[in-house]
This record gives structure tokens, C-alpha cells and sequence, in this order.
């Protein structure tokens, strides 16, 4: 598969659902902007109203809301992540 999405995770400290995040992007070589929020709430606010997602890590393609950890695991159970990644 070669990426031509761009991917984009919101995350911070401590998170376990951002560490699974991180590590299924490293097993899987997808690259992702990593926007670090850890010790400045007023940005991940910010980021929960322009997004409407409330908990972290906030995963995007293309700028698009795909959700959190969960919800990217079950676009890749669905076979659905690599069509979305390649776009």
C-alpha cells in the first residue's frame, strides 16, 4: 500500500489509546503528523469544538474525522482503512 492521505492524530500524556494508535501506525509503516497536546488544554479544547470529538486521540485523513483508537481499528477490521489511506 503506498499513503497518499495524510494522517493527523491529536494526542497527549498519559493515553493509553494514543500509545495503541502510535503502535498500530508504526506496525502498519503509516505515516502521521503527531500533534502533541500534553500540558496545554486551551489547544485540545480548541480542537474537541472543531471536531466535535470529545476524547483523545482525535484521528484524521485528509482532515477528515475518522474518531478515536477504536473507531480506526474497526475502519481496519472493516477493510475499509486502506481504501481511505490511499486517496
Amino acid at each position: 500500500m503506498s499513503q497518499t492521505a495524510k494522517v493527523t492524530m491529536v494526542k497527549k500524556n498519559p493515553c493509553p489509546y494514543c500509545e495503541r494508535a502510535m503502535t498500530f501506525f508504526e506496525n502498519r509503516g503509516i505515516k502521521v503528523d503527531i500533534i502533541d497536546l500534553t500540558g496545554k488544554p486551551e489547544e485540545l479544547m480548541d480542537w474537541k469544538t472543531r471536531t466535535g470529538w470529545m476524547t483523545v486521540p482525535i484521528i484524521l485523513i485528509n482532515d477528515k474525522l475518522i474518531g478515536g483508537y477504536t473507531d480506526l481499528k474497526a475502519l481496519d477490521e472493516e477493510g475499509k482503512l486502506d481504501s481511505l489511506l490511499t486517496t
